[in-house]
């Protein structure tokens, strides 16, 4: 009942409405309504805002003779969000020479120029998963279209910005840390992970007291 109560005055908050008293026909004879200012809800009303927060108190009369009380206090109105700041996105390009990298952050920059209704996501997203890999590849940085336009206009100029090919590496970090014996599983499954493991405890148990 008391949990119920709690739900109930918590959504009476939220919604500003005293919600009616359920089951009531009449008020009880036993209590002398006449003086104070306490009424019996028989039907819902607004709650308005009159102070700085609502406050309500819930009862609940345990069968076994517990008692508890706990009152409730509207918490403050959030303070209004910030603008939400633009997102860095890249524009990746890629070419099979220097002159052809420069020439097509030429061609993107007209055409998003043409095109000022682009979202700079959208266009990160096609350069990313539309477009091949090539042997100069590079990639622009920015917040807004502006800054992204001023970026192709370095690379367009001719400024040697690729970034070489290379390996690739992935790093799986917090291994163990989902459930006992994880690492050991790892361990014993698979032998690159082994030899890693084994090769940096040889470096760093020398340094420590304890393995």
């Amino acid at each position: 009942a008391g949990v119920g109560g709690i739900i109930k005055m918590v959504q009476a908050m939220r919604h500003g409405v005293l919600p009616a008293t359920l089951h009531v026909d009449e008020p009880s004879p036993h209590v002398d309504w006449s003086s104070g200012t306490v009424r019996l809800l028989t039907q819902a009303r607004d709650w308005p805002a009159t102070g700085p927060s609502r406050r309500s108190a819930v009862s609940s009369f345990g069968i076994s003779g517990t008692n508890a009380h706990v009152i409730l206090e509207e918490p403050p109105a959030p303070d209004p969000q910030p603008a939400a700041t633009p997102r860095v996105v890249p524009w990746i390009l890629s070419a099979r020479s220097a002159g052809a990298l420069s020439a097509q952050a030429g061609r993107l920059r007209e055409f998003v120029t043409r095109h000022p209704d682009l979202d700079p996501a959208d266009v990160a997203w096609t350069l990313a998963f539309g477009r091949s890999r090539l042997t100069h590849t590079t990639a622009v940085v920015g917040a807004t279209r502006g800054e992204l336009i001023d970026a192709l206009d370095t690379v367009s100029g001719g400024s040697d910005t690729t970034v070489p090919r290379g390996r690739t590496a992935v790093l799986f970090t917090g291994q163990g840390s989902q459930r006992l014996g994880m690492g050991r599983g790892l361990y014993e499954a698979f032998p690159v992970f082994r030899a890693a493991f084994d090769a940096v405890c040889d470096l760093v148990d020398g340094e420590l007291d304890r393995p």
